[in-house]
């Protein structure tokens, strides 16, 4: 019984750690922090959109700005930035920054979804 009860605990533990292997590297990084705030990710996406327009737009602007965060880039209000603070930069090489921006982009994407 006592055997029976090892394998498992061993099985739900070898599959909690193949399931946090197989984690993007958005979730990872971005969805992590993310989460501490009151506004959800989706908003950051659709206040780039609207000032950026275009993929590659949005996605050169937000790569700037995780590089190198700035007061004077941010599309966040200023009364955000009062309470929370600019971002701090980005550790990520930028490999897997634009890996992350390519999903990101993806997930929240409104081209091709309207109606």
């Amino acid at each position: 019984m006592v055997k029976l009860i090892l394998v498992v605990i061993l099985l739900a533990s070898f599959s909690s750690l193949q399931a946090a292997k197989k984690k993007t590297v958005y979730q990872k990084n971005c969805i992590k922090c993310h989460r501490k705030l009151p506004v959800s990710i989706d908003k950051y996406f659709y206040r780039y959109l609207l000032k950026y327009s275009s993929e590659t737009n949005v996605k050169k602007s937000m790569f700037t700005y995780l590089k190198k965060p700035d007061k004077d880039m941010t599309i966040m209000p200023e009364a955000f930035i009062k309470r929370f603070g600019i971002k701090r930069k980005t550790k990520l090489s930028d490999e897997k920054l634009n890996e992350a921006l390519d999903i990101y982009w993806e997930k929240y994407k409104v081209f091709g979804k309207l109606k």
